[in-house]
């Protein structure tokens, strides 16, 4: 559904040049729901905005549902926002009309849609699928931040897109409606199918996500793999037999290699190797393990060595 290879995206403003990625690399299945963390100033919103065709790669291959953005003409790419995608922005002020009914938030969009029934029972259905039948008569003052995200949410939906995009869904909520709306993204991805991607720097989210994409710097540096199932964790804590599942580490984290074989070395590692900031380091191959080495340090062993 999504392949992004060598993303690269440079902001430049008078004669500041900003690289926000650096080279990225993802593939996404249709029908997987992602979580992308990294934090502030990795290039996680960035890769969210062009996939959501709100921002153009400034180089490298970005494919969405087998269409080259690359290639979009403007016309094309209102097209795309318009058919393919559905957007979640954490701000509500930007999903939501606060004068209006939830019903009519989520009929508004429609108004430019062609669809056989009408926007008034659409709305209805899609409020039913996110738990707010009972509310959409409210206007957004009468609904709580979790409840107003969830009607953004079924705005999203409105175009029946392929894929679902969240920004920082769960950031302005607590952490009870944080897990709530998280359920309801499992949800539609479970009964419909639908791609979700949802940018978050919640470490909650991951408990509820089969696979984690973690960017720094602007590349993908590591993924996080559920070691079993979600459902096999939630059987295992329904029947509460299995105390150690629910102590142990959901996933496992695995470095990403790019084409070149290059990885990026997570900073804390550098550091207890007195690496930080150095510009080469000593790699050798032992048994069935790659080994970096300070060269310094292994200059000093090998001269005490010849004492």
């Amino acid at each position: 559904m999504i392949v992004c290879e060598n993303l690269v995206k440079i902001y430049k403003t008078n004669d500041i040049e900003v690289v926000a990625l650096q080279g990225l690399d993802l593939q996404i299945d249709p029908g997987e729901l992602v979580a992308i963390i990294g934090n502030s100033g990795s290039g996680k919103s960035t890769l969210l905005n062009m996939l959501g065709g709100l921002d153009r790669p400034s180089a490298g291959k970005l494919w969405v549902d087998g269409k080259d953005l690359l290639k979009f003409t403007d016309r094309e790419l209102v097209k795309y926002k318009r058919e393919t995608v559905g957007f979640v922005w954490q701000n509500n002020a930007r999903n939501l009309i606060p004068y209006l009914t939830a019903q009519e938030n989520v009929e508004l969009p429609m108004m430019m849609l062609n669809g056989e029934k009408s926007k008034h029972t659409r709305a209805a259905e899609l409020l039913d699928m996110v738990g707010l039948s009972h509310r959409r008569k409210n206007k957004l003052e009468q609904l709580s931040g979790g409840e107003q995200q969830r009607v953004a949410i079924a705005i999203a939906l409105a175009n029946n897109p392929k894929i679902l995009l969240a920004d920082e869904p769960t950031g302005a909520v607590d952490s009870r409606t944080a897990a709530q709306i998280l359920d309801v993204f499992r949800e539609l991805n479970s009964t419909m199918g639908l791609t979700v991607v949802i940018v978050t720097h919640d470490q909650q989210i991951s408990r509820k996500v089969d696979r984690v994409v973690a960017i720094r710097d602007g590349r993908t540096s590591s993924e996080f793999i559920r070691r079993r199932s979600y459902r096999e964790e939630i059987e295992a804590m329904e029947s509460q037999m299995d105390v150690e599942a629910q102590e142990e580490d959901t996933h496992e984290e695995l470095a990403v290699l790019d084409r070149a074989g290059r990885l990026q070395i997570p900073r804390e590692y550098l550091e207890h190797l007195g690496l930080a900031g150095a510009k080469m380091v000593k790699v050798e191959l032992e048994d069935e393990r790659i080994v970096l080495r300070n060269p310094k340090t292994n200059m000093e062993e090998k001269a005490a060595e010849a004492k």
